[in-house]
């Protein structure tokens, strides 16, 4: 028993120091995370500054509710008034509309259960259990949103403050409207938000991912030290462009949402000019580029597995096509490039010389598929075949016939 007890202690003595340091490792990368954020909102406009612009914006919007209330209005109760001020403050306008008309019918119904239950059990107590059920079930009514939780709320500060007349719940619907105005005001007018950055900043984030991917498989397949392991990882890759896309997607619809109810001289007060966007076009040319990528990155992987009957291509035409490969990822950076000039009318000189030399490897690999398909049988011409096809569905989607501006009109 003893030694029980002796193990014990050591084993604790010894996982104490150990989770000391993993917690004093985990603040530490806290702390230098939230400085990296502070100097990223400090240096210029970015997420971190709309994250901060946002929060100060709601800020004062319950600062100011507050003022209106109990100052000028001279309200000793004014509580509601502030709390959704706070809340409505939202990522764009249209979502501080939309959340605005759900909060204030769950108060409404909050207030009103609230009072209704209070008159019928005469007792505080007795008011919350009749009411706090029904309305936490009400608030998974879908067409609450996820504003339904402030009918539960609000019949709770109703009932605890005693105000059940019907010219307190008027009141503190009235407060609910007069932080609702206030809310939306503020952050209609006040530094609007509108999201047209994050869209940029995705597209060419997957333009250059994608090139890169692109570059690492031409080095794999050059260096001829690839297999099963290597292709899982661009199999990997390829997964992380496909969720790049979904960003993209997402960041497209921010922007549309944002740019609701923020035109004309609304969106003159944005803390930065609204160049721009690339066109919607271009979101899905880079869409089918991923496809691309992610079959070309499938049919590695199938060449590499041993069970299947399709075998890789030799050495030296393998090397060619990493090199076509190589020159292709180049020009998916250079599209990124492109990309993150904001409001860039044009689109780059395409490179003649890199078009050359895709258009020799094309004509090389080409010849090699004749050949392999005469001296090697049809099981190791598919794998070739299908990475050409591959390789020209990308050269077809990078390098389209001359196109004119593909950048939207201001949004």
């Amino acid at each position: 028993m003893t030694g029980t007890k002796e193990t014990g202690v050591a084993v604790g003595d010894a996982a104490g120091p150990g989770r000391l340091r993993r917690t004093a490792d985990s603040v530490r990368r806290e702390a230098q995370a939230v400085g990296r954020a502070a100097r990223a909102a400090w240096r210029g406009p970015g997420r971190e500054r709309d994250l901060a612009v946002q929060s100060l914006k709601a800020a004062g919007a319950a600062l100011l509710a507050w003022l209106v209330a109990r100052e000028w209005l001279e309200d000793p109760m004014a509580l509601m008034a502030p709390w959704v001020a706070l809340v409505l403050v939202q990522a764009t306008v249209y979502s501080s509309l939309v959340q605005a008309g759900r909060q204030f019918a769950a108060i409404c119904v909050g207030a009103l259960v609230a009072s209704g239950a209070q008159a019928i059990t005469g007792d505080t107590t007795g008011a919350l259990a009749l009411s706090i059920p029904v309305l936490v079930l009400l608030s998974n009514w879908p067409r609450f949103g996820d504003q339904g939780i402030y009918a539960a709320t609000t019949a709770v500060f109703t009932i605890a403050t005693g105000t059940v007349s019907a010219v307190a719940v008027g009141h503190r619907l009235g407060q609910a409207a007069l932080g609702a105005v206030i809310g939306i005001a503020v952050n209609a007018l006040v530094l609007p938000p509108v999201h047209l950055r994050d869209v940029r900043e995705n597209l060419a984030g997957l333009a250059r991912e994608t090139g890169d991917l692109l570059s690492t498989i031409a080095a794999d397949l050059r260096d001829g030290e690839w297999d099963s392991q290597t292709a899982a990882d661009w199999l990997a890759a390829a997964g992380r462009l496909q969720r790049r896309l979904d960003s993209l997607e997402s960041a497209r619809g921010w922007s549309r949402e944002s740019l609701r109810l923020t035109s004309g001289l609304l969106r003159t007060l944005y803390r930065a000019p609204t160049v721009a966007l690339p066109s919607e076009q271009e979101d899905e040319r880079f869409g089918r580029v991923t496809g691309h990528v992610t079959a070309l990155t499938r049919t590695l992987s199938v060449a590499t597995d041993e069970n299947r009957t399709p075998a890789a291509p030799d050495h030296t035409v393998l090397s060619r096509y990493g090199e076509l490969l190589e020159l292709i990822g180049n020009t998916c950076r250079a599209e990124a490039d492109r990309l993150e000039q904001a409001g860039a009318a044009s689109e780059a000189e395409p490179d003649e010389r890199a078009e050359a030399e895709m258009r020799e490897l094309h004509e090389r690999l080409q010849r090699a598929l004749r050949e392999d398909a005469a001296r090697q049988g049809p099981a190791r011409t598919a794998v070739l075949g299908t990475l050409v096809l591959q390789a020209e569905n990308l050269w077809a989607e990078l390098l389209p016939e001359p196109r004119t501006d593909d950048t939207g009109p201001s949004e």
